[in-house]
C-alpha cells in the first residue's frame, strides 16, 4: 500500500463509503421521485435533472443537519460533562489538559498557538465551531430543498400556491423531518457513551483497553 494511502486510510474508507451511498441514494430517490411523479400523470426526470429537485436536496441535507448537530453537540458537551467508566468521556477530575496550555507551546504547534489572543481563543474552540457551522449550512440546505420539495408536492396533489421558506419553516412537517433524525443521532452517541463503560474493541481509540476496569474513565 502506497505510503500516502496508508497514512490517511481511515479518511479515505469514510469519505469513499459516503461517495458510495451518496450515489446510491440519488439512484433510489430518483426511482422513488419518477414513481410519485408518475402517480400524479406527470412526465418523469433524468437522473441528472433529479439531481436539481428539492426531493434530492431535501434528502441529503436532512440527514447532513442531524449529523453535524450531534458531532458539533457531542464535541462541545464532552468539553465539559463526564460519564464514569466511559470511554468516550474525559477523567472526573480533569478541567483542561495539560498539553492545552499555550504556555507549552513548540515551534511546530499551530499559528494561533503561537500567536495567542483572539486568534488562540477561536483556535480553542474551533472543532465545535466549524461542526456546528456545517450543522447551520445543512439546516438552511434542508429548509431550501425542503420548501421546493413540499411546493412541488402540493401543485402534484390538489394544485395548491407555493408557500416560501419562512413559510415551511413554520410547519409541522418540516419539523417532522428534522426530530427524528437529531433523536436517533443523540440516541446512537448517548448508547455508545453507555456501552465503551463494559464493552471493548481492541485496538479501537473509542475503546477502553481491554484489560481496563469498567470505573476507568476516559481511553
Amino acid at each position: 500500500m502506497p505510503r500516502w494511502l496508508r497514512e490517511n486510510a481511515l479518511t479515505v474508507a469514510m469519505l469513499g463509503a459516503f461517495l458510495i451511498f451518496l450515489l446510491l441514494q440519488s439512484v433510489f430517490g430518483w426511482q422513488v421521485h419518477n414513481e410519485e411523479l408518475t402517480q400524479y400523470g406527470a412526465a418523469p426526470l433524468s437522473w441528472w435533472a433529479y439531481l436539481g429537485t428539492g426531493h434530492f436536496a431535501e434528502a441529503v441535507f436532512e440527514n447532513w443537519e442531524s449529523e453535524f448537530l450531534q458531532m458539533g453537540g457531542y464535541v462541545l458537551l464532552t468539553a465539559y460533562l463526564v460519564q464514569k467508566g466511559s470511554a468516550e468521556s474525559k477523567p472526573e477530575d480533569q478541567k483542561d489538559r495539560p498539553d492545552d496550555d499555550p504556555r507549552r507551546a513548540k515551534p511546530d504547534s499551530p499559528w494561533p498557538v503561537r500567536v495567542g489572543g483572539l486568534p488562540l481563543a477561536v483556535y480553542r474552540n474551533s472543532l465545535s465551531i466549524a461542526l456546528l457551522m456545517i450543522f447551520a449550512g445543512s439546516f438552511l440546505g434542508h429548509l431550501l430543498g425542503g420548501v421546493v420539495a413540499y411546493n412541488e408536492e402540493q401543485a402534484l396533489q390538489s394544485g395548491a400556491a407555493p408557500i416560501s421558506a419562512v413559510q415551511f419553516l413554520g410547519t409541522s412537517d418540516f419539523w417532522f423531518q428534522s426530530m427524528q433524525n437529531w433523536q436517533s443521532e443523540f440516541l446512537a452517541v448517548g448508547v455508545l457513551i453507555l456501552l465503551s463503560i463494559v464493552l471493548r474493541q481492541h485496538a479501537s481509540p473509542e475503546s477502553k483497553p481491554v484489560t481496563a476496569a469498567h470505573a476507568e474513565t476516559g481511553a
